[in-house]
């Protein structure tokens, strides 16, 4: 898996959960270690699932002292309780002082590529990709995309600013769905990636055949997005069609088959469970 980890944006966010825990100095640490002893730290999966964000360990320590690390495991890859993630080695209270914020965020990404690889799992033989959301962590967007990634699922827009998605108030605005693409249209000249929000079958058949890229099926029962999917298949319009709106895992194992492009799902990022991972010295 050929995974570009967001090193520049880990290392502010790494610079600030530093001086919100460390600040002046880790004085249990200072007061209660041997001067300069050397110890090994294990990381050690508590809870079944899949590792993203082992990058984080090195650009920790580097702010804090030198460690050698030793990984046993690569983004990407599961893990099952009481498995080993990675050897750390280095001065007891350069080990101590750097754990929590080392640990918050590996298992916060690690959760995030867990409950992707769950979902991704689920739709595994069919057409059908799982998308993460805008709904992010201020600040963790660069990040928690790359851990979807490392769980198997695929990257929707990163911002605002590298696709066109007008959605249910941008219509509401412009006047109407046609209203709307035919202004993003006219002034497109990025040439930029066009998705519509389409809460309807007529609204839907009104934008076929235009050259929009995806079509996005908010909140539609499951029959409504099958007859979506025929419609446009018989139109003839190559047009991606993504499904968004209360996507749980009992659902989408039940929509698979219909032949969606995409569904993105906010909860893979949002309300995501940090995957249970602890350090232990020797």
């Amino acid at each position: 898996m050929n995974l570009q980890f967001p090193t520049k944006d880990a290392q502010i966010l790494i610079k600030l959960a530093l001086n919100e825990d460390v600040q002046t100095g880790d004085f249990t640490s200072l007061w209660t270690l041997p001067a300069k002893q050397i110890q090994t730290a294990t990381l050690i999966a508590k809870e079944n699932g899949v590792i993203a964000g082992l990058p984080i360990i090195p650009l920790v320590f580097s702010e804090l002292g030198d460690v050698k690390i030793e990984s046993f495991v690569s983004d990407g890859d599961s893990v099952r309780v009481g498995d080993k993630i990675a050897n750390i080695t280095g001065e007891t209270k350069t080990l101590l002082s750097g754990e929590r914020v080392m640990l918050n965020f590996l298992q916060q990404l690690s959760g995030v590529a867990s409950i992707t690889n769950i979902f991704a799992t689920a739709l595994k033989g069919g057409k059908t990709k799982v998308l993460d959301t805008r709904k992010t962590i201020p600040g963790f967007r660069t990040l928690q995309k790359y851990a979807v990634l490392a769980g198997g699922g695929s990257n929707h827009r990163m911002g605002l600013w590298d696709m066109v998605l007008v959605k249910d108030n941008h219509i509401a605005a412009a006047g109407g769905v046609l209203e709307a693409w035919k202004s993003v249209k006219k002034q497109n000249t990025q040439n930029l990636k066009v998705e519509i929000e389409v809460e309807n079958l007529e609204q839907l058949k009104l934008l076929l055949g235009l050259g929009i890229d995806r079509i996005m099926l908010d909140n539609m029962d499951n029959e409504t997005m099958r007859e979506a999917v025929r419609i446009v298949k018989e139109s003839g319009d190559p047009v991606e069609l993504e499904a968004s709106g209360n996507m749980t895992l009992e659902r989408i194992k039940e929509i698979a088959s219909i032949g969606l492009d995409f569904i993105s799902i906010g909860a893979l990022t949002h309300s995501v469970k940090a995957l249970d991972i602890s350090m232990r010295i020797k």
